[in-house]
């Protein structure tokens, strides 16, 4: 009898293990993962044709180029045709029919750029969608840098070496794999433009995704509440979790405080690390009309808060929503991005993303040219000053490039929405601090040197670009004089 139950329990053991395999290799978010993916190509042809004012051709040759990834199963269509509509009046695109899925539209509003919306909507929901009418004031090319875009032709200073500087921009555009395409190349020491350089088909203009170099962004804003007494690093976020709870004042997430949220270490289910980045979660709301809101809020505590280190676009979103809880009202909201940063330091060609309810996503969706972030990596060489008025405080910049207390095992490499230089580096000046988006979105800030580096990219598939490799390219031009003041250890 012993002998017959054990039989019968190693029997369904092994069929219990026989359907976790099959468990384990079935995709049940396949119906999700394609969604998505006419999501991605949705809202990167629309800001690529509207937002970015590229062709048909350029934006299936470079901004699709991402969708090439086995993740996400190929290209809609050619610049010929396919699957997809783009539909120049409403400028919106739609992508998926009955051989690509699900069809997902996107299209470019005033002020915001292209906002995906839900499969369930068409092109007559697109009053629907946020927009923002906030001219900006003056022009550009008849304002002196960095406040416009009119820059005094100038001799380098002579401790820069000329050839040693187009070597550095040569390593950048010159990549042993055509899957690292860097579009743009600005360096500016101390405050003048000292090189620019564009990819043939992109200028100076061109706006393109930041991708979470908008995180960088984003907690520069709340700095500015943060620095006027309206929110608190270490408060707890102070909204509502999802699932609603029948005794929401014994949730244990409202032990979340606004710095776990920055520092990528809120203790909440990972999403973005679990190969599930194209399948659930954020992906929903950038590219398949899902709340950005809804989704940060509805994720399970499952490590202390504080205690470990986990990249995700929700935390950044959390952050987000607490900033615009503590603005208070929809209107300020809405136009804060301009009037607290972009209209005080002279970024006109940046528009903040938002998702079809009106919350920014500034995560991620922002599109932006090169010289405005040269212009936002200088408000942080700055120390937070410009034009004689205090943007941020000195002490948030301590806050953003101080290791996170998580990553202290692992490199001390994150700080507060912004990458720092990893204990294992020594080639560059350890208290250099730098954003990092996907595709090779950089702005590197150097203290030491007074520096900024900004590199936009549209890698894809085998991304490597390395910011620290470029940076130790560039400072090989900048003279002795500037070396021997260089902190390199930490």
């Amino acid at each position: 009898m012993n002998k017959r139950i054990l039989l019968v329990t190693l029997f369904l053991a092994l069929c219990g293990a026989s359907n976790a395999r099959q468990e384990e290799t079935f995709d049940y978010f396949s119906a999700n993962r394609q969604m998505i993916r006419n999501g991605v190509q949705a809202v990167l042809m629309c800001n690529g044709l509207f937002t970015s004012k590229r062709t048909l051709e350029q934006v299936f040759d470079q901004e699709l180029a991402y969708l090439t990834s086995s993740r996400f199963g190929g290209i809609v269509g050619t610049p010929s045709g396919g699957e997809y509509e783009v539909n120049r009046k409403l400028k919106a695109v739609a992508v998926g029919g009955l051989e690509s899925g699900t069809v997902i539209r996107a299209a470019f509003r005033e002020g915001i750029g292209c906002v995906v919306m839900a499969p369930d909507q068409n092109f007559d929901d697109v009053d629907s969608l946020p927009e923002l009418e906030l001219p900006y004031e003056g022009d550009a090319a008849t304002i002196r840098w960095p406040d416009g875009d009119l820059v005094e032709k100038k001799s380098l200073p002579p401790h820069v070496d000329a050839v040693a500087l187009l070597a550095a921009s040569d390593w950048a555009f010159d990549r042993d794999t055509p899957e690292q395409d860097t579009l743009s190349l600005v360096v500016v020491y101390k405050g003048d433009i000292i090189h620019e350089r564009y990819a043939p088909g992109v200028d100076m203009y061109t706006r393109t995704r930041t991708w979470s170099t908008a995180k960088s962004i984003a907690v520069t804003l709340i700095g500015t509440l943060v620095d006027a007494g309206k929110m608190d690093l270490d408060a707890p976020l102070g909204f509502e979790w999802l699932p609603k709870l029948r005794a929401p004042e014994a949730d244990p997430r409202n032990k979340i405080t606004l710095r776990n949220a920055l520092q990528m270490s809120t203790g909440l289910y990972p999403v973005d690390n679990s190969n599930q980045e194209y399948a659930t979660g954020s992906g929903l709301a950038y590219w398949a009309g899902a709340s950005s809101v809804n989704g940060a809020r509805h994720r399970a505590l499952v490590r202390e808060p504080g205690s470990y280190w986990d990249y995700e676009n929700y935390d950044t979103l959390l952050a987000v929503l607490a900033m615009k809880n503590a603005i208070g009202d929809d209107e300020s909201y809405y136009e804060f991005p301009r009037r607290a940063l972009f209209d005080k330091i002279g970024m006109r060609n940046t528009l903040v993303g938002a998702d079809r309810f009106h919350d920014f996503i500034l995560s991620s969706q922002v599109y932006t040219n090169a010289r405005d972030l040269a212009r936002f990596g200088l408000l942080y060489a700055r120390k937070g000053m410009w034009n004689g008025e205090r943007i941020i405080s000195e002490d948030w910049i301590r806050f953003i490039s101080t290791p996170a207390p998580a990553t202290a095992e692992r490199g001390n490499f994150y700080g507060g929405q912004w990458w720092l230089v990893p204990d294992e580096r020594k080639d560059v000046p350890a208290n250099a601090y730098s954003t990092d988006g996907n595709r090779g979105q950089y702005v590197v800030v150097v203290p030491d040197d007074d520096l900024i580096i900004v590199r936009r990219g549209l890698d894809y598939n085998r991304q490597g670009f390395d910011q620290w490799d470029l940076t130790r390219e560039v400072l090989k031009a900048i003279g002795p004089k500037e070396t021997n003041s260089r902190t390199i250890s930490r």
